[in-house]
């Protein structure tokens, strides 16, 4: 078995991944992708669906950082869906009124069902889209909040910076299966939508652990740093190895 290293940048966020390639597939360092083994059905689901998260949470952290708006979004009585198709053309419908007034916009939307209440709703994470227009392009009952994102995001006590993945993870699970396929809906010219960055993956022959992990990446904007996410590493039994690091401002910078 040969191993990678892959690293993936979203936004802020670094990911380093290291995984096994068989000696005999033939296939180049750059092109290799990981091949997990499963104990059952569940499990390979599972994977699948943290595959999912992974790809909305990197979606997430490319596009949207300060400056710009999460909002949530309700039905009055008289505009109530009871279905996700009718949800849907409403949203959609809301999505092209606000692309129409900032054609440079971005916007993500997840549609999910009241905890308490069972009742439709929607949030959003927006770009590039003022919040007058995001209050005023709404007619279907109240706009519940509209929050600038974070500078600072603190997860276990430790400043991550731009990184938005506790709210990505938020929005990810108010998806239900009665809404179909897509988990989410991104809005916006396709020039304007950010996507990861990639790289090729690469031979890799050294071991790293929690308590070692890789190098962060060398370049860093001037008075940030980048700073390893420890409680986040996994390390499994099949060589599967990840490892994330954010940029966070320099302290007393």
């Amino acid at each position: 078995m040969r191993r990678v290293k892959r690293r993936i940048f979203s936004g802020t966020v670094c990911e380093q991944i290291i995984y096994t390639v068989s000696e005999r597939s033939g296939e180049r360092p750059a092109a290799a992708r990981p091949r997990l083994r499963f104990k059952s059905d569940a499990e390979r689901a599972e994977h699948r669906n943290r595959i999912s998260l992974h790809n909305f949470i990197r979606l997430v952290n490319a596009n949207f950082g300060p400056g710009c708006f999460y909002g949530t979004l309700t039905l009055d009585d008289a505009h109530e869906l009871y279905t996700f198709p009718d949800a849907l053309r409403v949203q959609a419908n809301y999505a092209r009124r606000l692309l129409r007034a900032s054609p440079d916009g971005v916007i993500v939307f997840v549609a999910g069902r009241g905890e308490n209440t069972g009742r439709i709703h929607f949030h959003f994470i927006s770009r590039d889209i003022p919040e007058e227009v995001l209050r005023g392009k709404w007619f279907g009952g109240s706009v519940v909040r509209i929050d600038p994102l974070r500078e600072h995001n603190v997860y276990d006590g430790i400043d991550h910076g731009r990184d938005y993945t506790a709210l990505a993870n938020y929005l990810f699970r108010h998806w239900t299966p009665e809404q179909g396929g897509h988990r989410y809906h991104i809005y916006g010219r396709k020039q304007n939508i950010r996507r990861s960055d990639k790289e090729d993956a690469a031979e890799c022959n050294t071991y790293y652990t929690e308590e070692k992990p890789p190098r962060p990446p060398k370049a860093a904007p001037e008075g940030f740093r980048w700073a390893y996410c420890r409680k986040e590493t996994v390390i499994t039994q099949y060589g599967y190895s990840y490892f994330k690091f954010v940029l966070v401002k320099d302290r007393g910078k």
